[in-house]
């Protein structure tokens, strides 16, 4: 049994689409979605190229989860960091 955790960008109303989506997937034993830091966990026995292929099928944005993901997912949840960008040139 495999466990692959990824990164959907989606609103509350996808969650539904995302399960029946994976539901579609021979093999999916379980779906947890965490829909603040938008990050979903498959457990089963089917490929995660076929997950992730059967996610962006059926129109939302996905990629694997990284450690990247986990040290933005950090910064943008704590509630004292507000980022202001202006213009910058990076030439």
């Amino acid at each position: 049994m495999e466990t692959v955790e990824l990164k959907v960008e989606m609103v509350g109303i996808h969650e539904k689409r995302l399960r029946k989506c994976l539901s579609k997937l021979k093999g999916i034993e379980k779906v947890e979605v965490d829909g603040n830091s938008q990050k979903v966990v498959v457990t089963g026995y089917a490929h995660r190229n076929k997950i992730l292929k059967a996610i962006r099928r059926c129109g939302l944005k996905a990629d694997f989860w990284s450690a990247q993901n986990e040290l933005l997912n950090a910064y943008a949840s704590a509630s004292y960091v507000n980022f202001r960008f202006n213009n910058f040139n990076f030439s």
